[in-house]
């Protein structure tokens, strides 16, 4: 994968999910006190607008600056700061901890997905406010292996594809909090259709 395809694939469209976040996004981070944030492969903005809209002070990484264009326009449509930063996610190292990381549909091979889901699991924040509530927190959204055969949508591959096993097995040290195959509702002209997707959440306490 490079920056120009990317590049050419959000230059395709206005937003390809009209500007709105996530819904695993919205659902497992709604309740976590904000914080400082990353939004790791940001695409073009969505979840990060929407964790700042709700508090989170948050750097946006991707290495399509079409993508991080795109985010910076619609953080200003709708009057929320947010960090844009142009970077290789399998590079990547920010310059402090954080509290929330959140990784959602990074599509990359399985041997940069070890080490960017390894990396990222050190990033987190032990101690402060939050630690009250569940201590640094990482979310991770991917399609998930079985959406192949069992699914709709996603990446043709399984090269690209995630599994629930092997994103925990990256987590050595962390405290999984939900690690399962989530279903979610895709609008199709054909009518609803429902994708799989690997959902894992972990902590960072201690």
């Amino acid at each position: 994968m490079d920056p120009k395809f990317w590049d050419e694939m959000f230059s395709a469209k206005e937003y390809f999910w009209a500007g709105e976040p996530n819904e695993f996004v919205k659902t497992h981070t709604a309740d976590l006190k904000p914080g400082d944030a990353i939004d790791l492969a940001a695409g073009e903005g969505r979840n990060a607008v929407w964790l700042a809209s709700q508090g989170w002070r948050v750097k946006a990484v991707d290495f399509s600056q079409v993508g991080l264009d795109k985010g910076a326009r619609l953080a200003s449509d709708h009057g929320v700061t947010v960090e844009f930063v142009n970077a290789d996610a399998t590079t990547y190292q920010p310059s402090e901890l954080v509290d929330l990381i959140v990784i959602s549909y990074l599509q990359i091979p399985i041997a940069p997905q070890q080490v960017v889901l390894k990396h990222a699991g050190t990033w987190l924040r032990v101690g402060g406010t939050i630690l009250v509530i569940v201590g640094g927190t990482i979310l991770v959204i991917a399609h998930d292996e079985s959406n192949l055969t069992q699914g709709y949508g996603g990446p043709p591959s399984a090269e690209i594809s995630y599994t629930v096993e092997r994103t925990v097995q990256a987590f050595d040290g962390l405290d999984i909090v939900i690690a399962e195959v989530a279903k979610r509702t895709v609008d199709t002209p054909a009518g609803p259709q429902v994708a799989l997707d690997t959902l894992v959440v972990a902590t960072r306490v201690e």
